[in-house]
């Protein structure tokens, strides 16, 4: 097995420089909607605002991996004078919070980087930051290449004919043979 290059984006947050204008989560959800920009609803965000008015702090967070169990970390983080618990720097859409769950199927969210075609040049919660809080990065890393099993592909194929019928499914690999 070799070793393949692969892009890794991800989005920087400049936490000091957060206003908690929540423009982010408006175009994100705006974004996700279906049909797309037809509503906005902050619960179907890809990133939120973590808010403690009291202390004059927001922390944005852009959803991660799904985990299926809660952590054990309750800790708290003074950084520059500031209190923050363990759970406001987590990604996860965990069972000990609802942050980064479809708000009407419970089913969990991840940030996809906006990942449309044409493809964009960046994530829109970045372009859409007035204050540069969030900032878009791409690198280049060897990671080794993915072995993809036989049984895997069938049990994808299974749940696709399961879905929407082997007729369909046909149809669309010859449409898509045809590209």
């Amino acid at each position: 097995m070799g070793k393949v290059k692969k892009t890794i984006k991800s989005i920087k947050i400049v936490a000091d420089k957060c206003n908690g204008c929540r423009a982010c989560e408006l175009v994100c959800s705006a974004f996700h909607a279906k049909p797309r920009y037809s509503s906005s609803n902050p619960a179907r965000s890809r990133i939120r605002i973590v808010r403690e008015p009291l202390r004059d702090i927001y922390l944005p967070v852009y959803a991660g991996e799904y985990t299926a169990s809660e952590c054990t970390g309750r800790d708290r983080y003074i950084i520059d004078g500031k209190e923050y618990s363990e759970c406001d720097f987590c990604r996860a859409s965990c069972p000990s919070r609802n942050l980064f769950k479809e708000p009407d199927s419970g089913l969990p969210l991840k940030c996809d980087m906006c990942e449309d075609e044409p493809a964009r040049e960046k994530p829109l919660c970045v372009e859409w930051c007035i204050n540069d809080a969030l900032l878009y990065e791409e690198r280049e890393e060897e990671v080794d290449e993915a072995v993809v099993a036989p049984g895997d592909i069938e049990i994808g194929v299974e749940s696709l004919i399961d879905k929407f019928g082997l007729q369909q499914v046909l149809d669309t690999i010859a449409r898509a043979s045809k590209r």
